[in-house]
């Protein structure tokens, strides 16, 4: 994925004998865009319930409102306040962090003993962080002011320096391999014949999914296919100092005998998709490419070289952090679970949840794009050959199902056709057959009716049964309840 890369560490008072890696879990994200995805990560909620739709202080990132309402609730402000952890923070915070109509870099959020955040969005150099609410400005010296390494020393230093008495939390959050992709030098010459992966669905014309698909031009012209392939030889590139970071916290962690004692989680904020159904940059659609994304996990009780096929969000890090701490997390209002219990063993898949949502708030302009005049007002990143990857109504959500008997993915748009698209993932993993029309009809409403549900639950709520949970029982007549703020929109086409 082109997303924000995450490290995350906790240390933990208590020493277990079998420390060991690693995990591998398929993990996917609330919404495929970055601050309402970040969001989610920081406080277990969904995008419904900490009101972050996108990455502008309108759309409530990192705004007043958030830092009141929010930012007390975060899962590092519970380990800081109640389980007595000393916490760390190096990197991109929310896209609009240090917004001067939102405290500007003065404003350290709740919860950070130590705080190193960029102002605003990904950047590698000539940027400006806040240091405990202080602003440092960086230059474009690759020695000083690569961000990467940047963002390595200090944690370095962080570890270094701490309190050995207090158990500790960090969480370096590197811009890399977001876009501007800007390598450091020793590695820009890397992978010069890499290219994007031709999968099934790499420049294929989207025929039976929504208008914005659509609408892109198939095939591909050479230029957009050069520009997607070299965009993915530079990502590749700035992950190489990603490399050296994590390889250089691990290492110092067990040069302090800390290591085996420390859970340490790679994870990422959102995909991205690179020519499939010929869109040839960016995220914010519902496909595998845009909300599925790495999760790596090392740490005490978890046994070495395992691949798990449950499913968890991104909404269950922080439970599974304060899980991990010794905190209650029942007394949060979190919409994820913890998945301490699957790292260590001890859940199957019959118990395990079985569904989850993914939603997303479209944007686009109020006026016509002038590189694209025919286009019209509505739309948004249009590039390149004027092919739109968003607009206002590309708003949607899904019910994505991970099961012993089924491995599903339902979506309704928010648009004028009220458009479904279902895809059967075990057969069709690369999403080219949309079975709205063909699917069988009770199917259809009852994965509406969790969709409904789950587009309104709350805490325990998010976690109730699903269509495939032997446990889950379907009442049509909830579908037309004033319960529901929404109507059933479900049209058989």
């Amino acid at each position: 994925s082109n997303a924000v890369r995450i490290l995350l560490g906790l240390h933990c008072t208590r020493r277990h004998a079998d420390g060991s890696m690693l995990l591998c879990l398929p993990q996917f994200v609330a919404s495929p865009l970055c601050c309402p995805s970040r969001a989610s990560i920081l406080t277990g909620k969904y995008p419904h319930n900490h009101h972050v739709i996108n990455n502008t202080l309108e759309g409530n990132c990192s705004s007043t409102a958030w830092q009141k309402t929010q930012e007390p609730k975060t899962f590092p402000a519970l380990l800081q306040a109640y389980a007595g952890y000393q916490t760390f923070f190096a990197g991109k915070y929310l896209n609009q962090y240090g917004n001067p109509d939102a405290g500007g870099v003065e404003h350290v959020p709740l919860g950070w003993d130590y705080w190193v955040g960029l102002e605003r969005n990904s950047r590698y150099y000539n940027y400006t962080l806040s240091v405990n609410g202080k602003p440092k400005k960086h230059g474009g010296n690759y020695s000083e002011d690569y961000l990467t390494d940047v963002l390595t020393n200090m944690s370095l230093d962080f570890l270094q320096y701490k309190s050995n008495y207090r158990p500790f939390f960090m969480m370096v959050s590197t811009p890399a391999p977001h876009a501007p992709w800007t390598p450091a030098p020793q590695y820009q010459d890397r992978f010069k014949d890499l290219k994007a992966p031709r999968d099934p669905n790499f420049n294929v014309h989207g025929k039976d999914k929504h208008w914005l698909i659509r609408q892109a031009k198939t095939p591909m012209t050479n230029s957009s296919i050069e520009l997607l392939d070299e965009a993915y030889r530079k990502r590749w590139r700035t992950l190489l100092s990603v490399d050296d970071l994590v390889e250089k916290v691990v290492k110092r962690l067990e040069v302090r005998g800390e290591l085996d004692n420390t859970y340490i989680i790679f994870t990422s904020d959102n995909g991205y998709h690179t020519g499939q159904f010929s869109l040839p940059l960016d995220k914010r659609q519902l496909y595998e490419s845009d909300i599925r994304v790495p999760l790596l996990i090392r740490g005490p009780n978890i046994k070495p070289n395992q691949t798990t096929g449950l499913a968890v969000q991104n909404v269950d890090l922080g439970p599974t952090i304060l899980d991990m701490a010794g905190y209650n997390v029942s007394k949060t209002a979190m919409d994820g679970m913890s998945f301490l219990s699957v790292l260590e063993g001890s859940v199957n898949s019959t118990t395990w949840r079985t569904d989850f949502l993914v939603e997303y708030e479209g944007e686009g302009s109020n006026v016509s794009d002038p590189a694209c005049p025919l286009l019209g007002p509505g739309v948004s990143v249009c590039f390149p050959d004027c092919v739109c990857e968003d607009s206002f109504n590309n708003t949607y959500a899904c019910v994505r199902t991970v099961a012993p008997s089924a491995n599903l993915q339902y979506c309704e748009f928010d648009d004028n056709e009220v458009f479904v698209e279902v895809y059967n993932i075990t057969v069709d993993p690369y999403q080219l057959i949309n079975l709205a029309k063909t699917i069988d009809q009770e199917v259809l409403e009852k994965m509406n009716h969790r969709l409904m549900m789950l587009q309104s639950c709350s805490g325990q709520s998010c976690r109730t049964p699903g269509v495939y949970d032997t446990r889950y029982t379907f009442d049509p007549h909830l579908m037309f309840s004033n319960r529901s703020h929404r109507r059933n929109r479900l049209r058989r086409a």
